[in-house]
């Protein structure tokens, strides 16, 4: 199944058969070992058969059998994977036979990678020389197909659901003699099991967990390629007979792409998720494309100084299983990609509220305009599979701030118990003023280690921030806060259907934090809000018109793939433009160009007007996958007199999302902006500085230290001026921030390397040998195209 890649073009293939195979349900057993730097363990999938064999047909009627997609054809030379029968399990837990790797008289067959073949001497299995070569010997048996990268698989087995007592509820056969019985038994088994009803996910989980502990009933061939996991059953033609419960024994790598192993800024050692973009396939064998959605629970072992935070519903309470040994256990019932799921595992601190909590108020004049109650929208039914739903739960909509801690290295404590403690209800109930229901029930805040290379990331029930966010007062600490509470809506509970429209994420979150922190900010009055939000507005247009100037074209559209946005192949499977693209990751196109857009549409409809369909979008869409055009389409038929002011999908999508540069209507818009009051002042202000600093010479070396602790108050503004004005005694500071604050830090080498000064490219190289090895592997590679 493996694609041959243009890495000219760096695009990311999706490999997993969805729409023959979709995962319900990840159930992980894992292992962290910071020694040898391996998270290892067991996952076990269940499975119901895709879209495409749902329509209908038998087997016979070649309708889901093998992928034949000429863009992923299996190769015939590439050898087929099966494990030994010997691979070591943990019998104390799960009450399976102890194994060894290899058993007696038998030689390790595994690879340099810790894959096992199975030579024609290895095990009672067929040879992959017999079995897998597909295009040679013509076999149709099916092949389950899932993303991965970067992992040791050393075992996968088919489980024997039947064996779980009490399982007899979810069947409706007496007695089975037959083993073509037994099988289509333990598929009802699950299909019963993943089709229950959402308020019965209590009971699921529970059969979930003791389906997962079943035995083995039969180990399945599998093969590893750069970016698949390829597994079949012999004799097994179709997905729907193909086994629906399968548990993969693996082992991640420490150089895996979608984890970072460092340490923490205590020094103390942590490994947590990138949000990469390849993101889970190196952590855990799953199926990657958006439409995938599925449910988890994980349990997690590590050594006792270690707090394993996780995207989960519940706010785990560690099991002690022996001395030094802890056991952490999270699930989430939200059915979500997989590439939501984050894990955060380190010598995290809590950090508690040591004084009572302050009262959250909201900004009345703001807010005013979307204080409708929720309670006719929960009258609605929901569009989503079903589960159990917060929009739904008049308790859950009424609630302003939900649960919410937060965790931080030792050293950041009492920085963040300043900050972060007041900001995050404001923050929250902002939101909820805004938007109505949260769709998670409680949310986790960590601060990262310094090597996290971007402001903040949100997952379900989990937030990071970069510590670059603590410094400079409460306003980008909020603001970025602010940022990720909307992923809430926009990225998680609503997601893209198609990887490459980033803006529906990204644009709205943008647009969005404005918005809350203007409610958050109860001091401020509405008209000093607006002012704020046009002078921000004017500062991203001077970003986004710069890196339109010094990027590439085709990195500057938003919808890629144009008309065929969202399409896949027969099989599920699919490409994703530029998704292996270092220096994409670092634009902010999708997040600016999805601002102006959402920002043009509030100024034409009206704000209330606006924000009110957006509540009516948000509880239409939840829980769901969407294309640009179902927010556009709805927009237009919810508020049909735009139509008379030119305003239709296919002049939005032309104008904003399928062409590079600037949309024609921001150009018109952006000359308004120089004539705010707010951005007048700040023009007079940087007048005065200019002035101020052709008399330098002239002030008092007192008056310079007042004014330099002023700016670095705002360090990263404070080492680009270091930077332009060659301020060399303030250098160290800039080493300094370029150590520590690496989510900002990579535009700060670029101004080090486009002044040529000998002083200045040293400190860049000096810095960049420093951190290299602990920085993400995208920001290394675009700081090494800057420096080399």
């Amino acid at each position: 199944m493996e694609t041959k890649l243009d890495p000219a073009k760096d695009d990311l293939p999706l490999m997993a058969n969805t729409r023959h195979m979709l995962v319900k349900h990840y159930v992980l057993d894992l292992d962290v070992d910071f020694k040898s730097q391996v998270i290892e363990g067991t996952i076990v999938l269940f499975f119901e058969p895709g879209s495409r064999c749902k329509k209908g047909g038998s087997a016979g009627e070649g309708d889901c059998l093998s992928q034949s997609d000429e863009t992923f054809k299996i190769r015939a030379s590439e050898p087929c994977h099966s494990p030994v029968t010997n691979v070591s399990a943990r019998s104390s837990k799960t009450g399976y036979n102890d194994f060894s790797v290899c058993a007696k008289g038998e030689k390790d067959t595994s690879d340099k990678n810790g894959n096992h073949s199975n030579r024609e001497q290895a095990s009672g299995i067929s040879s992959s020389k017999n079995c897998c070569d597909i295009e040679t010997h013509g076999s149709e048996d099916f092949l389950l197909v899932l993303d991965c990268c970067d992992l040791s698989v050393l075992k996968v087995e088919e489980v024997d659901v039947a064996a779980v007592p009490g399982i007899e509820k979810f069947t409706r056969s007496a007695k089975l003699t037959d083993a073509e019985e037994l099988r289509n038994l333990r598929n009802q088994i699950v299909h019963e099991l993943v089709t229950l009803p959402a308020d019965h996910w209590r009971e699921q989980l529970y059969y979930y967990t003791h389906c997962s502990q079943a035995p083995g009933c039969g180990e399945l061939l599998f093969s590893t390629g750069t970016w698949s996991l390829e597994i079949r059953k012999a004799e097994v033609q179709a997905p729907r007979d193909f086994p629906h419960a399968i548990r993969i024994w693996y082992k991640t790598k420490p150089e895996g792409r979608s984890v970072t192993w460092t340490t923490d800024q205590s020094g103390r050692p942590c490994v947590y998720t990138m949000g990469s973009p390849i993101n889970n396939r190196a952590l855990f064998p799953c199926q990657e494309p958006p439409v995938a959605m599925s449910t988890w629970q994980t349990t997690v072992r590590t050594a006792s100084c270690f707090v394993v935070l996780m995207s989960g519903e519940n706010s785990a309470e560690p099991a002690q299983l022996q001395e030094g040994l802890l056991s952490w256990y999270y699930y989430v019932t939200m059915p979500m990609p997989a590439s939501t799921f984050t894990i955060a595992v380190g010598c995290w601190t809590e950090v508690k509220q040591e004084s009572h909590t302050a009262d959250v108020q909201i900004n009345n004049e703001f807010s005013s305009l979307f204080s409708r109650a929720d309670l006719r929208l929960i009258e609605g039914s929901c569009g989503h599979v079903a589960y159990p739903c917060r929009f739904q739960n008049p308790a859950a909509s009424s609630q302003l701030v939900i649960p919410h801690r937060v965790f931080a290295p030792w050293c950041l404590k009492d920085r963040c118990a300043e900050i972060l403690l007041e900001l995050i209800p404001q923050c929250l109930s902002a939101a909820h003023a805004i938007l109505g229901t949260h769709p998670f029930s409680r949310i986790d805040v960590l601060i990262v280690p310094s090597n996290f290379s971007s402001l903040g990331m949100a997952s379900p029930h989990i937030i990071f921030l970069s510590q670059s966010v603590l410094t400079g007062g409460s306003h980008l600490c909020g603001t970025r806060l602010c940022h990720e509470i909307a992923h809430a809506w926009f990225g998680l509970a609503i997601g893209a259907r198609d990887w490459t429209e980033e803006w529906i994420s990204e644009g709205f979150a943008t647009y969005l934090e404005d918005v809350f922190w203007a409610v958050a900010q109860q001091q401020l009055p509405h008209d000093e809000a607006r002012e704020q939000q046009e002078l921000k507005a004017l500062l991203r247009w001077r970003r986004l018109r710069d890196e339109v100037q010094n990027s590439k074209e085709e990195l500057q559209v938003l919808r890629p793939n144009k008309e065929n946005t969202g399409e896949v192949s027969e099989s599920g499977t699919c490409i994703i433009k530029h998704g292996l693209n270092a220096e994409k990751i670092f634009m902010q196109v999708h997040y600016l160009k999805g601002y102006f857009l959402l920002q043009s549409l509030a100024k034409r409809i009206g704000e209330a007007t606006y924000f009110e369909f957006l509540r009516k979008f948000v509880q239409k869409f939840h829980g769901q996958l969407i294309l640009s055009q179902d927010f556009l389409y709805m927009l237009l038929e919810d508020i049909p007199e735009q139509k008379g002011y030119g305003l239709s999908v296919e002049n939005i999508i032309g104008a904003w999302l399928d062409t590079s540069g600037i949309p024609k209507p921001l150009l018109e818009e952006c000359q308004s902006w120089d004539q705010c009051r707010l951005v007048q002042q700040v023009n007079d202000e940087v007048t005065k500085w200019i002035q101020a600093n052709q008399r330098a010479r002239k002030r008092t070396k007192r008056k310079r230290r007042q004014d330099e602790v002023a700016f670095r108050k705002v360090r990263h503004r404070w080492c680009e001026l270091v930077v332009k004005h060659k301020y060399t005694t303030r250098y160290a500071e800039v080493e300094k921030f370029l150590k520590e604050d690496q989510a900002m830090g990579v535009y700060l080498y670029g101004e080090l390397m486009v002044n040529e000064d000998a002083k200045q490219q040293e400190l860049a190289y000096k810095c960049f040998a420093a951190t290299q090895k602990q920085m993400d592997v995208s920001s290394a590679k675009v700081v090494a195209e800057m420096l080399f």
